[in-house]
């Protein structure tokens, strides 16, 4: 019998990387602050705002990097709630957002073989959806 966490990171094909950040998420009209706990190529873990109420729109995830003024964005569903956590996954990211959280990624994972593996399942799980 495999153990859980084992089969988890089996099927987990991105790397998350510990990051904390304050960040908002957007969901039609309403807005609430929140803190990234981790990141990914493919979404981020986020705390769940006071108030938070799931309406089945995509909900936009911005958050500034620290020292900067250089501010990522993605659309993202909620794929889960649960421990006061929203588990978001990355739908739609521009070319300057991806490039930037590209960047984060590399820097915290230390290696480039790792991060292309990532990237190009990134850019095919991204273009089949198209």
């Amino acid at each position: 019998m495999k153990d859980k966490a084992l089969v988890i990171d089996e099927r987990r094909h991105f790397s998350r990387i510990l990051f904390a950040a304050s960040a908002s998420i957007h969901q039609g009209e309403n807005q609430w602050q929140t803190t990234i706990l981790d990141l990914s190529l493919n979404g981020a873990l986020v705390e769940e705002p006071v108030r938070f109420s799931h309406t089945g729109e995509p909900i936009t995830l911005s958050f500034t990097l620290q020292g900067s003024d250089i501010e990522l964005q993605m659309e993202t569903e909620l794929v889960h709630q649960r421990n006061h956590q929203l588990g978001l996954k990355c739908n739609i990211i521009d070319v300057d957002s991806i490039s930037h959280l590209k960047r984060i990624v590399e820097l915290n994972l230390g290696d480039a073989s790792i991060l292309n593996r990532e990237l190009a399942l990134f850019v095919e799980k991204h273009h089949s959806a198209d």
